[in-house]
C-alpha cells in the first residue's frame, strides 16, 4: 500500500490502455478493501489479456466462465461483465472523441484539481465532478461507474491531487 501511494495513486495518467485498467480495477473493489484489489492486479493483467480494451471488448460467454472461475480475480458475474462491457464503452468513446483521455481530461480541462487538504478527514467521498462524469459514463452503457468509485478513479489517476498538503506527494505531483 505504501509503494502504491508514494510511486502510483495520484500520478496523472494519459494512456487509453492504463485508464481503462484503472476503471476496471476500481470497480472490482466495490465493497471490497482497496488492499484486496491491490493484491490480485497482476491477475487482473493475466485473466484479461493485459487489460487491453481492444481484446476485452471482444470477449464473449467462454471468457466471462473462464473468468468467473479465475481464483486469482474477483468472481462476481457483474463486475466480470462489467469490464468488458466497459471495454466495449472505451472503443466507441475512442472512436467518437479520438480517445477515451481526452474525454477524461475535458472534464477537468487537461489539468488536475489541486486540492488543499489538511487531514484525510477533509477529503469528500464524491464531488459534482464525479457526479456529472458518473451521469455521462451511465448514458453511454458503462457501470460501476457510481460518483463514489469514480472520485476514487479520479484520485487514482491524478485528475484530482488529493494528497494531503504535508505528504511529499502533493507537491512533488503539482510543484
Amino acid at each position: 500500500m505504501k509503494r502504491y501511494h508514494d510511486e502510483v495513486w495520484g500520478v496523472p495518467v494519459h494512456d487509453d490502455a492504463a485508464l481503462y485498467a484503472k476503471l476496471v480495477l476500481d470497480g472490482a473493489q466495490a465493497g471490497l478493501s482497496w488492499s484486496t484489489i491491490l493484491d490480485k492486479r497482476d491477475n487482473y493483467y493475466r485473466a484479461f489479456d493485459g487489460l487491453d480494451p481492444a481484446v476485452v471488448a471482444e470477449y464473449g460467454p467462454e471468457d466471462e466462465a473462464r473468468l468467473l472461475s479465475d481464483a486469482g480475480i474477483v468472481r462476481n458475474r457483474l463486475k466480470v461483465r462489467s469490464a468488458i462491457r466497459n471495454a466495449r464503452g472505451v472503443l466507441e468513446i475512442q472512436q467518437e472523441v479520438g480517445s477515451f483521455d481526452r474525454y477524461l481530461w475535458d472534464f477537468v480541462d487537461g489539468e488536475p484539481i489541486i486540492n488543499h487538504w489538511r487531514s484525510m478527514a477533509e477529503v469528500p467521498a464524491q464531488t459534482e465532478l464525479s457526479q456529472r462524469l458518473s451521469r455521462d459514463l451511465k448514458q453511454r452503457g458503462f457501470n460501476f461507474v457510481g460518483p463514489t468509485i469514480l472520485y476514487a478513479y479520479l484520485q487514482a489517476i491524478g485528475m484530482v491531487n488529493d494528497h494531503i498538503v504535508t505528504c511529499f506527494r502533493h507537491a512533488e505531483l503539482h510543484p
